[in-house]
C-alpha cells in the first residue's frame, strides 16, 4: 500500500508539472519549462523511493502497470476539476480497457 500511496503522490506532482500551464497560455514557454522542472523534481523524489519500495513486492511490469493506472486516475481528476475538461463516455471505455490490461498483468497464469 505504501507503494501505491507514494505513486499517487508522485503522479499528482507530475501531472501538475505537465499540465498546469495549459490554463496559462500567455506565460512564456521558458518560464513554464523552468516551473515544470521544479515541480517535477519533487515527483522524482517520491517516485524513485516508491519504485524501490515496490520492487520488494512487485516486478517491474507490475510496478509500471500500477503507475499507469494511478497516473490515469490522477489525470482524470486533474483534467475534470482543474482544467474543466469534459469526461466523455469513450474516455471511460478506453480506461476500462486499460483496467482489463491490469487483470492480464496481475493474473497468475
Amino acid at each position: 500500500m505504501r507503494t501505491v500511496i507514494l505513486l499517487l503522490l508522485s503522479n499528482v506532482f507530475m501531472t501538475t508539472a505537465w499540465y498546469w500551464h495549459l490554463k496559462y497560455k500567455d506565460t512564456d514557454l521558458w518560464k513554464v519549462i523552468v516551473i515544470s522542472w521544479l515541480i517535477a523534481f519533487f515527483e522524482y523524489c517520491i517516485a524513485v523511493p516508491a519504485n524501490r519500495i515496490g520492487s520488494y513486492e512487485f516486478n517491474a511490469f507490475e510496478l509500471k502497470t500500477i503507475q499507469e493506472v494511478v497516473s490515469l486516475a490522477v489525470f482524470v481528476g486533474f483534467a475534470v476539476f482543474y482544467l474543466k475538461e469534459e469526461l466523455r463516455w469513450n474516455y471511460l471505455v478506453g480506461f476500462a480497457l486499460i483496467i482489463l490490461a491490469v487483470f492480464f498483468i496481475f493474473k497468475k497464469w
